[in-house]
Parts: structure tokens; sequence; C-alpha cells
């Protein structure tokens, strides 16, 4: 039951695009907490995408601010934020919620007013739910087929089904 508490998340669109600042602002959320690998871009991608880029210019100018907490290393993070300069966290060791609590003090919201986007529900989704947020999860863009991510995968498939399920009722 704990897991379960830890591992739904409140919506599971098939692409980040999907989310919209209208869909952000039915959350009651002013900001969007975003992780980057496999949510945004893959592993593959050191820098924003052209899509990517229109989907924050169109938060941004429905007044949702964006940003980052990751939990790949400082010159990945940095790079893929360069030219946007907005707060972001690497390393941030989710489902630790320590860099939850810093983004939303430097974006100077309340909790309440986050929402989560990311792309695993064993660090992202359980990350918001401990830190009491509302978890948008999408499929991974490009998923790694390392025998860890495979075990990851093969421990969320359970509750992806009971949450797609649960979502056609």
């Amino acid at each position: 039951m704990i897991f379960e508490k830890l591992l739904m998340p409140d919506m599971m669109p098939e692409h980040f695009y999907d989310v919209t600042p209208d869909i952000v602002k039915s959350f009651g959320a002013k900001a969007l907490i975003c992780d980057i690998d496999n949510t945004l871009v893959t592993y593959d991608d050191p820098v924003p995408t052209e899509q990517v880029l229109q989907w924050i210019e169109a938060m941004n100018d429905a007044g949702i601010k964006v940003s980052f907490v990751s939990n790949n290393d400082h010159e990945r993070v940095e790079l893929f934020n360069r030219d946007l300069g907005f707060v972001a966290y690497a390393k941030s060791g989710k489902p630790f919620v320590k860099n939850l609590k810093a983004a939303c003090n430097d974006l100077g919201i309340d909790k309440s007013e986050a929402v989560l986007l990311g792309d695993q529900l064993l660090t992202d989704c359980a990350a918001a739910k401990r830190f009491g947020i509302k978890a948008i999860i999408v499929p991974p863009i490009k998923d790694k087929t390392t025998l860890f991510f495979r075990t990851k995968r093969l421990i969320e498939k359970p509750y992806v089904a009971k949450f797609k399920r649960m979502a056609k009722k």
C-alpha cells in the first residue's frame, strides 16, 4: 500500500508536450519542476530541442515557472540549462526531496503551487509524492537498456498498468 501511494502518478500523458499550461494550472500550480533526461530529451541531446524550447516558451507565456531537478551530473544539467538560466539542480538523489524544496524556495512558491514532470516512478513520482506535490509521468523517450534500468521498469510496470486501468474507468 505504501508503494502504491509513492508510485501512483496523478497523470500519465504520452509526451511532455501534451502537458499544457492549462493542465498545470488545473492542478493549482504556478510552477513545473522538470526532470530532463528521457522526460524532455534523450540522454544524447545535450541541449533543449526546438520542441522543448517551444513548450517552455508556452509555459512562460502562460505564467508557469519552469525549473529542472535532475539526478544527472552538474556538467549535464548546466549545459542543458546554459541558455535558459532557469533554477536547476543536478545530482538531486530523487526520490529524496531536498532539491524539490530548494527549487520551490528559489522559485518563490509554496510546494502546493508546484507539479513535478518526470519519466520514472521510482525516482520522480516517489520524490513528488514524498514532497506532497502532484506527479505527471511520461513514458521514457529512449530508455536505457542496462540491467539496472530494465529492473526499474519491471518494478514500475504493475503501477503503470494499474494507473491505466483506473484512468479508463
